[in-house]
């Protein structure tokens, strides 16, 4: 993203003007960028709407010139608007909402690694445009999964844009005053992983004791240890983009505490435990949750508001519940929108979490 060869994006639009009308006469405009109101056929493109689209490079295909490359401005105003406009779009189905900001933002990262741009400023484009990605993914309902979208490719585009952040981090002296923040997101979506570890841990001494990374670093190890009580209180704690990132492994977590509980309390008689209890332990989002996560582990349960752990009945089938975390994501946005989250998760990732936890 840096070199004198480079060149420098002078493009204004979210959408250089030749592939708006290139796309419009191929009819191959999405329904977000369309004119709002046109009457005609073909749809007309919306300057203010239209966004870039990713075209993988083509091998011996000259780089494109500085008109059909956006400066690193406005790349940063592109996700700021795929944020607050797209990702909040009321009546859209978040697997198209998905699909076009990954595209998008995919896009927006290919612009940025073709010019001259500076490492601090291109580690703020990153992070938004990550930040961005992990909260479109997060609000995926679970059949969501195998709907429009490939979740093989979202993970796969999540794992690029944090090799592209932190490899513009590691060539940089910075300061970019975001990274312990997104340094403790990348271990939480790899949460387990020993290379993820790993890498976190060759960090600077100075940048693992901000308060983010010290607690990523606790959820790992309480994740690895299978301290269910400690795992979720600090669950508990974490600010929603950190929530985002870690949302994939809380289903996986409640497995392997339901499953500790079953080889501890079954009996052949029956052992019974109030739902109330694990709705606590687990951080789930009420009873009824519960009763769902016992059901599709094949434990009975006694009347409403008692689980039975009966000696044989525990079973898994398939990936485990993915469940609503509400508790666990959804309400820490506390009527925040997206685009602030995106922007300003670092000042509160500082300043709403508790002294961190000894490791």
């Amino acid at each position: 993203m840096s070199g004198s060869k480079l060149p420098v994006g002078v493009c204004p639009d979210m959408c250089p003007a030749a592939e708006r009308a290139q796309r419009e006469r191929e009819r191959r405009l999405h329904r977000f960028e369309v004119a709002k109101g046109w009457p005609g056929d073909p749809p007309r493109a919306d300057p203010q709407r239209t966004v870039k689209e990713y075209n993988r490079p083509a091998a011996g295909k000259p780089r494109p010139p500085p008109s059909q490359l956006r400066p690193p401005s406005v790349l940063l105003a592109t996700v700021r608007y795929l944020a607050s406009e797209v990702a909040e779009s009321p009546d859209a189905p978040l697997a198209e909402v998905a699909s076009f900001v990954a595209d998008r933002l995919r896009a927006v990262r290919l612009d940025l690694a073709l010019q001259s741009a500076g490492d601090a400023e291109a580690a703020v484009v990153l992070e938004a445009a990550l930040a961005t990605l992990l909260a479109v993914v997060a609000r995926l309902p679970p059949v969501e999964a195998h709907g429009p979208v490939d979740p093989v490719l979202l993970q796969t585009q999540v794992q690029e844009s944090f090799g592209s952040l932190r490899r513009c981090y590691a060539k940089s002296t910075g300061p970019h005053p975001r990274q312990a923040a997104f340094q403790g997101l990348f271990l939480l979506y790899n949460l387990g992983s020993v290379e993820a570890l790993h890498e976190v841990l060759q960090l600077p001494a100075a940048l693992r004791a901000c308060p983010p990374l010290r607690t990523a670093l606790a959820i790992d190890s309480a994740f690895r240890e299978g301290n269910t009580a400690r795992l979720f209180r600090l669950l508990r704690t974490l600010p929603y983009l950190q929530s985002c990132a870690v949302q994939g492994h809380v289903g996986h977590a409640r497995r392997v505490a339901l499953a500790r509980l079953a080889r501890a309390l079954s009996t052949p008689k029956g052992q019974t435990l109030p739902l109330d209890f694990m709705v606590h332990l687990l951080a789930l989002d009420g009873p009824h949750e519960a009763q769902d996560l016992c059901q599709a582990h094949g434990l009975p349960l006694d009347g409403e508001e008692r689980v039975v752990f009966l000696r044989g009945c525990y079973t898994e089938k398939g990936l485990p519940p993915a469940g609503s975390c509400n508790v666990l994501v959804g309400s820490k946005l506390q009527g925040r929108t997206l685009e602030e989250v995106v922007m300003a998760e670092e000042d509160e990732a500082c300043s709403d979490l508790p002294s961190p936890p000894a490791l």
